[in-house]
């Protein structure tokens, strides 16, 4: 018996993905709320009149913030609050891959003082291959090195663990996560940027453990609460406190 082709077989996966979407009730809704999400989203921008440092933001819908009820309470909206001469160049796209980001930074001009990566949730939904997601991630870590010496790179999290998701379909996304964490660890290293651990089981995931409160409408995007734990996590492991010092003052 043949084989399925590497073609095929990602085809196979995308229409088992999409069959167990449409079996479930409230996945029609949900993505139509994604979608509803997607359109009032607007990553937020600072300008403040004395920056005391540069911040680039490059990466998906998390990035942007979508999903948050305002740009404020979406992490960039957290970063600027806590760190009020922070200026932010926020160049996130909803729908963004690696692939894109790649774009982002090489649309980025000067040097920041910090490039924090926002990426990886639509590379696992999208079945792309694990050496695209390779070869992007790595070219990834590249570039934002070359834009600053403090580089953040913060994957999504445990993507099966969202509430649009549904058995076999949550099993195949958290195993995709686990390799794409994999592999960003492992640029991260390579190029000496610190990489963000968000990937839980879902025993231990806050996120799924509050689904109604930590994700938005659309049981996709984080919602505001959801934002605060990303934030928390963030300052935690990249000791932001230490980097964005210069940033607290008035």
């Amino acid at each position: 018996m043949h084989k399925p082709s590497r073609l095929v077989r990602p085809a196979l996966l995308a229409m088992l993905v999409g069959a167990v979407l449409m079996a479930s009730g409230c996945a029609p809704w949900r993505l139509n709320e994604a979608r509803a999400l997607v359109e009032r989203s607007e990553p937020l921008q600072r300008l403040p009149a004395d920056p005391a440092q540069r911040l680039l933001i490059v990466g998906d819908s998390t990035g942007v913030g979508t999903g948050a009820t305002s740009p404020q309470t979406s992490l960039a909206g957290l970063l600027a609050q806590a760190w009020p001469r922070l200026e932010i160049d926020n160049r996130a796209k909803n729908g963004a891959t690696f692939a894109d980001v790649r774009g982002q930074l090489e649309a980025a001009t000067g040097r920041y003082d910090l490039v924090l990566v926002q990426a990886g949730g639509n590379d696992v939904m999208r079945l792309r291959s694990e050496s695209a997601m390779r070869g992007d991630i790595e070219r990834v870590a590249e570039l934002a090195r070359a834009r600053s010496a403090h580089v953040l790179i913060m994957p999504a999290g445990n993507v099966g663990n969202a509430p649009l998701f549904f058995p076999p379909v949550s099993w195949y996304l958290s195993a995709r996560s686990r390799t794409l964490h994999g592999l960003v660890r492992e640029a991260a290293a390579r190029h000496q940027a610190v990489y963000v651990d968000r990937y839980q089981e879902r025993a231990q995931d806050p996120m799924a453990r509050q689904p109604d409160l930590m994700y938005a409408a659309d049981g996709l995007h984080p919602s505001d609460a959801g934002y605060s734990n990303w934030f928390e996590v963030l300052s935690q492991q990249a000791s932001l406190s230490a980097l964005l010092a210069p940033s607290q003052a008035r």
